[in-house]
């Protein structure tokens, strides 16, 4: 098995946060740069959310896109491309400034004990990692790297899955996204495209 990059190329200091708000009614901010890794499959109103609050605890954000060679499956059905946009506009739809993120596609790597230093190959320097992904979270922390939670956002229903399965079933997956990312999926016929990779040419017994 490969090892991991012999120098670390983010500040590390180990230990896993809870949830701390930034001080309301001030400008300073706990750290200069977070870490947020995701699918997006599609960016919804809980990744939203999650953006949200790490900005008021860091300066920036790097908003990794993972799994960046999946698409046009059933759990992928957005390229990488797709995804960094969805991110993009609905970020500007909220009104937050550009300067304070970065979208950075990543490509997936099946061998967990490098995974780290992979991320880390594509990304600028980083504080911490804001993520309530176990296996992320697990990675990081074992890494070094200061890990914290993110609040859920209508945890029950504000899911990836949830919404490519309402998608599938005709339900209103809209009101679960951001305006500007209902749009853009309606223009490039995403859910179109969802319900052609839901089909199937096997006999059924």
């Amino acid at each position: 098995m490969p090892e991991p990059l012999e120098k670390p190329c983010h500040s590390k200091s180990g230990g896993e946060e809870g949830i701390q708000a930034a001080p309301v009614g001030t400008s300073e901010k706990r750290f200069n740069r977070a870490l947020y890794v995701g699918r997006f499959q599609p960016f919804h109103l809980g990744h939203l959310e999650a953006v949200k609050h790490i900005l008021r605890n860091a300066e920036e954000i790097i908003i990794v896109v993972g799994s960046a060679q999946e698409s046009h499956t059933l759990d992928n059905p957005f390229t990488a491309g797709e995804r960094a946009y969805m991110i993009r506009i609905a970020l500007n739809e909220a009104g937050i400034d550009p300067a304070k993120y970065y979208i950075i596609p990543v490509i997936d790597l099946d061998v967990h004990g490098i995974w780290v230093s992979h991320v880390c190959s594509y990304v600028p320097k980083f504080d911490v990692v804001y993520s309530n992904e176990p296996l992320t979270r697990r990675l990081f922390i074992e890494s070094g790297f200061k890990v914290e939670s993110i609040p859920f956002f209508k945890r029950n229903v504000c899911s990836a899955t949830e919404i490519r399965r309402r998608m599938l079933a005709n339900a209103n997956w809209e009101e679960l996204l951001p305006k500007s990312v209902v749009n853009f999926i309606k223009e490039i016929k995403g859910i179109e495209r969802l319900k052609d990779l839901a089909k199937t040419d096997k006999v059924q017994d």
